[in-house]
């Protein structure tokens, strides 16, 4: 099976801006919990939520906004069947985010 990379995305300043009630985050939690135990078989790599971003460039350090929200790696057959995995995610059903993008992890080239 290959890894898949999956980034939750969500509107720059949304956790901040749109935090949702109590009850809708203990709705959201358990959603994503349950989940992430139908699919425990699949994660490779639990992930988390992401705090505020850095860009290093040769300009230097900059604090910058971006659409990340959070990630998780997960492993599947192909992409398609990876997308499938986050179909109605309460990422976006439940909470504010938006969608969430899956990209494969690819063999590090060697020389």
């Amino acid at each position: 099976m290959a890894k898949f990379m999956a980034i939750y995305t969500g509107q720059p300043g949304a956790r901040d801006r749109d935090q949702p009630d109590e009850a809708t985050i203990a709705k959201g939690v358990q959603a994503w919990g349950e989940w992430m135990s139908r699919n425990a078989d699949r994660i490779v790599e639990a992930g988390g939520p992401l705090g505020k971003t850095k860009r290093v460039t040769n300009s230097g350090v900059a604090d910058i906004q971006n659409n990340i929200a959070a990630y998780v790696v997960v492993e599947a057959d192909d992409h398609d069947s990876a997308a499938r995995l986050f179909l109605g995610h309460p990422h976006f059903t439940i909470f504010p985010g938006d969608g969430v993008e899956i990209m494969p992890c690819l063999p590090v080239p060697t020389a």
